[in-house]
């Protein structure tokens, strides 16, 4: 599940560094160093082959009108009942219209031990997507992005994900302990491998990326705080349907791949991935943040070690994947326009 979470992560940045970023800079007019003049010029016939197959696809719009329903349609359809469902939940919880006790009604109880645990959790999510952001930035800024823009996307694609599930890997396989050790180098290391993934989508544009930034933090903290006001374990039974509809995301998402643009079935998986990722991804944070308020308790009731680290990557994932589409709702909007 977890190795599924990062396939989207490098597979939405792979989508986006195929598309949108690419015309970005088109449009920005960015003037590489002239020692890449064969690059460059590899660039330019992609970029006008990628301009005359635009044409193509706005004049066979411009012909074949669509109809009102439309694969983009349902899936703003789906977003905004899960967004209206949300909504509720938090209503219903927070307002303390449910029989049962939430976890925040809870909280004045636990012993100090459990609250240390669930901060340094968060404090330790708060602190990757800092690394994440600053690594992009620093990418985005420097000569690198566009020697990865002129790369096969292929091998941006592979040698992403072998980086972020290499370097997730060895940062849960090693023990955690309080203070600076070879945990927190892993820890540091695999966020700034997100962000370097990602980095090619800040190109997209500044305002762009902010805003889709504040939609994220308000998602997030929504669906936080529905999981804090629901009763224990609520949505510690949504694990398995969520993994199985996770893997139907992710045929969808290789199947796009290999999908002609101009088929009928790519906007139908495009939809697939992106609104139903984000509805999928939002339950997966209702479930993580409970996970981790219930591994906190179990741990130290059993006298267990805790390990806020390896606990942080989950709702780190479902994060920076709920951004990435996000971002992408917001770009084909602006596409449109």
């Amino acid at each position: 599940m977890f190795a599924a979470k990062i396939f989207h992560v490098g597979s939405g940045a792979l989508r986006q560094l195929n598309t949108s970023s690419l015309n970005s800079i088109r449009q920005a007019n960015v003037k590489l160093p002239l020692l890449q003049t064969f690059k460059r010029d590899a660039y330019t016939r992609a970029a006008r082959a990628r301009s005359r197959l635009r044409a193509t696809e706005l004049r066979g719009a411009e012909t074949i009108k669509p109809s009102g329903f439309s694969a983009d349609n349902a899936g703003r359809m789906v977003l905004g009942g899960a967004c209206a469902a949300g909504v509720g939940a938090l209503c219903f919880y927070g307002l303390g219209l449910s029989n049962e006790a939430g976890a925040i009604d809870k909280a004045s109880l636990w012993p100090e031990e459990v609250r240390s645990r669930i901060k340094a959790t968060y404090m330790y999510f708060t602190a990757s997507l800092g690394v994440t952001a600053g690594a992009a930035y620093w990418l985005s800024r420097s000569q690198m992005v566009y020697r990865m823009m002129n790369a096969s996307p292929w091998l941006i694609f592979g040698g992403g994900l072998a980086a972020m599930i290499g370097s997730s890997i060895a940062c849960r396989a090693i023990e955690y302990e309080p203070g600076l050790n070879a945990k927190h180098l892993a820890w540091a290391t695999h966020s700034g491998i997100v962000g370097c993934v990602i980095a090619p989508m800040m190109l997209m544009g500044g305002p762009l990326v902010l805003r889709a930034a504040a939609y994220t933090a308000g998602t997030v903290a929504a669906l936080s705080m529905t999981a804090a006001c629901a009763p224990d374990e609520k949505f510690l039974k949504w694990g398995g349907p969520l993994s199985l509809c996770l893997g139907g995301v992710m045929v969808a998402c290789i199947g796009g791949m290999f999908v002609p643009a101009t088929s009928v079935a790519a906007p139908v998986l495009n939809s697939v991935v992106t609104y139903g990722g984000l509805v999928i991804f939002g339950g997966f944070m209702l479930y993580d943040t409970q996970k981790i308020v219930y591994r906190a308790q179990n741990s130290y009731y059993n006298g267990e070690k805790y390990d806020p680290i390896n606990n942080s990557i989950g709702i780190y994932m479902d994060t920076i994947n709920i951004f990435i589409r996000i971002l992408s709702i917001l770009a084909g909007r602006n596409q449109r326009r």
